[in-house]
């Protein structure tokens, strides 16, 4: 198994996005392969957390690519994302979804509440760190590409990836 490295990160949103499929996320003693994303960038995607620019929320995004970026919503849930593209371009793919032996967690919603994932998570180095990574695992799972799920703007653009199974 081979750790992701920074350079992973550093690619487009769209190709990150796709490429973390197959990929397997470990997070302390849980380790599961993910198996649906979503792209967000700031450049011309109104459903972006960084579309009108940098808030305290959405700061991580504009960060280092391979942080972790974590949000609360609906006042119930909370979001996984990595952020990705080069530092100062606000860019993050979400975590929708996991498959690990016992467990399939569709909803990044879902996945956040059984991983106990919350905003103490938020802005972790995901190359540095030692209990919260992404491994290479060898996977290439085919895909389908939909309209991402839960938003009002930019429903055009075709980036949610779904592993088939």
């Amino acid at each position: 198994m081979d750790r992701l490295d920074r350079s992973f990160f550093v690619k487009p949103t769209v190709q990150v996005a796709q490429e973390l499929l197959g990929k397997q996320l470990n997070f302390y003693n849980f380790s599961g392969i993910i198996t649906e994303t979503e792209a967000y960038h700031q450049d011309n995607d109104p459903a972006c957390h960084a579309y009108r620019g940098k808030t305290p929320r959405n700061e991580p995004m504009f960060g280092p690519a391979g942080h972790t970026y974590v949000y609360f919503i609906y006042g119930m849930y909370h979001c996984l994302n990595f952020v990705t593209e080069p530092e100062g371009t606000a860019a993050a793919v979400l975590i929708r979804g996991l498959m690990s032996d016992s467990v399939h967690l569709n909803g990044p919603g879902k996945l956040c509440r059984y991983l106990k994932i919350t905003k103490d998570h938020n802005n972790i180095d995901l190359i540095s760190n030692h209990s919260f990574f992404i491994t290479d695992v060898g996977l290439k799972p085919q895909f389908s590409c939909t309209p991402r799920i839960g938003i009002r703007q930019g429903q055009d653009k075709l980036w949610r990836f779904v592993t088939q199974s």
